[in-house]
């Protein structure tokens, strides 16, 4: 599936709410978005109600008028399907539609995403909004993209959503006996005769079957999927060369393996807020950033990727609203863009008067053109015109991360030896860990190829099965170097614990056995030999033929081994049994990496200073060079920088700022 058609260069923009504002605002948002030189605004993400306000009665005279503006504007439009939000009608008319908690209460109407995905009459409303839809504006000029939906992740438990469970269970397992021992369900008398006996993972006396929580997770993304794609295939129908896609949500409450949804995308988007106010938001933007170009890889309009929505002049932490410093807006922006974004989307255009987002971030605020956060808005949109010729260019690297959505819903469970612990968090410390040290690195899945990297990281990777491990053996034979933490290899595929000690799959090519577990208190720091300390977890490792690199040295393990080393084949394997601090992490990750033969992006650069390359297929080269720092910075290096159109040598960062210099 090709780009979109009349959108050359970087795409700028983000969601047009019309639907709010009396016609006269729709003018005037038009001149301004010219202003700031907008090119791509999504339009009627929560506009159900105003394009179908009795059932089967649709007013479609609004958005024409709408989309003609943008048109003579401009401006294209990725028009969005509003399923994400039913309006009242819908939920009177269908209650049973009403999702339902685990806890067996029925949500009522009142906020969005009120509804099961598994109800048969939501799915026939959506159907019918979309195909009308389709149906209006398939020859429009303006159309560029079809939106699907916003932000999939909703969950039910309602009589709809457990027979779909068990039409689901029954497709995977063909029967109660393959269910039975996948879920070991002789704990507990829980075996199951009859399929009539099995529902969704609903509030029980004590602890639920991790299996079963694990499998209605899976579920769910399918359940989900199914519900994407049959919007998907009715927008293809009409519009056969114009792309479809839906905007990715991250976090740990949303039942979506990404990576298999991406399979079925004409382009990859996310959403991504970071939540932190000091530098972990950097951090954060370079991760999410990654974790998109790794899943568009699966796409078919891959490798590129977009920036669906983010908050232009916010960062929502928790409990309070931290306004962005001047300039972060543009540093975050081409950090999504050096990593592949095809550009930069926002929530929203316009600031809403009223509702219950009335105080989220915008391109153009509350206070209106005459502000800082519209001048910045403007600066932005001209950057990224000067940027257009990078969109052809892609990232490589030689370092991949292996992030695996069934390891980290098996470790939501409650039933884990230590709450304190998380496979996205341990993923976030490895990537933290090489972004400081300035080693680029892919996010990939563990059905991924190994073969182009130098390095592969393994981050509590729980569940492993055999042709997984047997994979992993072939690429450190092979000549490949590999970094694993703690909680690797434990489980096989359904969450069952492999026997005979940890790390359970990777023993034998770790070279270490471990007996059990000791996880640590919150507060409790160990000493390490290297002058690091470990946290949160800890292991008694036994050496069966790695070396010991960093050793404990207080507590009931000192002298034990804590980080360990294992030649295996042409290849070399590190096993880490505890939660590193950051800088003792840094360390191990430039010196695993050094080993491997990878270097930093940009050797030159100073802490605070984030480097990032493009490359083109015609030998051109795009260093993206970012300063965090509250100081000027300046480094040998030379280019033309897209910027200011000037050549440098070296090139001198102002405080907070950005070069992205042309290169051979």
């Amino acid at each position: 599936m090709r780009w979109p058609k009349g959108l050359d260069g970087l795409c700028y923009g983000g969601d047009h709410n019309p639907e709010q504002w009396p016609p006269e605002v729709w003018t005037e948002d038009v001149a301004l978005m010219r202003r700031a030189r907008v090119n791509l605004v999504t339009v009627g993400v929560f506009a159900w109600s105003r394009l179908e306000p009795q059932p089967g009665r649709y007013d479609f005279d609004w958005l024409d008028r709408v989309l003609d503006l943008l048109h003579t504007g401009g401006i294209r439009v990725a028009l969005a399907t509003p399923t994400a939000s039913p309006p009242p009608w819908f939920s009177l008319r269908h209650p049973d539609a009403l999702p339902v908690t685990a806890d067996g209460v029925r949500l009522q109407h009142g906020s969005r995403d009120t509804y099961c995905v598994s109800a048969p009459a939501y799915r026939r409303a959506a159907g019918e909004i979309t195909a009308a839809l389709a149906a209006r504006y398939a020859d429009h000029p303006a159309l560029a993209l079809w939106h699907v939906h916003n932000e999939y992740g909703t969950t039910c438990h309602c009589d709809h959503a457990t027979e779909a469970f068990r039409r689901w269970l029954r497709t995977r397992y063909g029967g109660l006996d393959a269910l039975n021992d996948a879920w070991t369900t002789s704990f507990w008398s829980q075996h199951y005769s009859d399929w009539a006996q099995i529902r969704t993972p609903v509030a029980t006396r004590y602890l639920g079957n991790p299996a079963q929580l694990l499998d209605f997770r899976r579920f769910g993304s399918d359940e989900l999927l199914g519900a994407y794609l049959a919007q998907r295939d009715l927008l293809r129908a009409a519009t056969p060369d114009v792309p479809v896609t839906t905007n990715f949500v991250l976090g740990g409450w949303v039942p979506v393996d990404h990576a298999r949804w991406s399979t079925e995308l004409d382009l990859v988007a996310i959403d991504h807020y970071p939540t932190e106010a000091g530098p972990g938001a950097e951090e954060q933007t370079a991760f999410a950033a990654d974790l998109a170009r790794g899943w568009a890889r699966h796409s078919p309009g891959g490798p590129g990727w977009l920036l669906m929505e983010t908050a232009p002049n916010l960062i929502l932490t928790p409990g309070r609203m931290h306004g962005k410093e001047p300039g972060r807006l543009l540093r975050h922006s081409l950090s999504y863009v050096a990593r592949g974004s095809r550009g930069a989307m926002f929530f929203q255009w316009r600031a809403s008067r009223g509702g219950a987002e009335l105080f989220h971030s915008a391109l153009l605020p509350h206070a209106g053109p005459r502000s800082r956060g519209f001048r910045e808005t403007v600066e932005l949109g001209e950057t990224l015109d000067r940027l257009a010729e990078v969109d052809v260019g892609t990232v490589s690297t030689s370092v991949a991360v292996v992030r695996d959505a069934g390891s980290w819903w098996a470790l939501q469970a409650s039933v884990l030896p230590s709450a304190e612990v998380d496979h996205a968090d341990e993923v976030a410390a490895v990537y933290r860990a090489l972004w400081r040290a300035g080693l680029g690195c892919d996010v990939v899945e563990p059905g991924d190829d190994l073969s182009g990297y130098a390095l592969v990281v393994l981050p509590m990777l729980y569940l492993v099965d055999d042709g997984y491990a047997a994979r992993l053996r072939d690429y450190l034979a092979s000549g490949g170097h590999l970094l694993v933490s703690y909680l690797s290899g434990v489980a096989d595929e359904y969450g069952r614990i492999r026997l005979g000690g940890h790390p359970g799959a990777l023993r034998d090519l770790l070279g270490i056995r471990v007996d059990e577990f000791q996880p640590l208190d919150p507060a409790t720091r160990l000493s390490l030999s290297d002058g690091g300390t470990g946290r949160l977890w800890s292991e008694p490792v036994e050496l069966a033929g790695a070396t010991a690199v960093t050793t404990y040295t207080d507590g009931r393990l000192a002298g034990g081994p804590a980080v360990t080393r294992h030649a295996y084949g042409a290849g070399v394997a590190w096993y880490v049994s505890t939660r590193l601090d950051d800088d003792t992490y840094r360390r191990l990750a430039a010196d695993v990496a050094r080993a491997a033969g990878v270097t930093p992006t940009c050797p030159v650069a100073p802490d605070g200073v984030e480097a990032v390359r493009r490359r083109s297929a015609d030998g051109r080269s795009w260093l993206f060079l970012l300063n965090h720092t509250d100081t000027a910075q300046t480094l040998p290096v030379a280019g033309l920088d897209l910027l200011t159109g000037g050549y440098v040598d070296p090139v001198t960062l102002p405080a907070g700022g950005c070069a992205v210099l042309r290169q051979s």
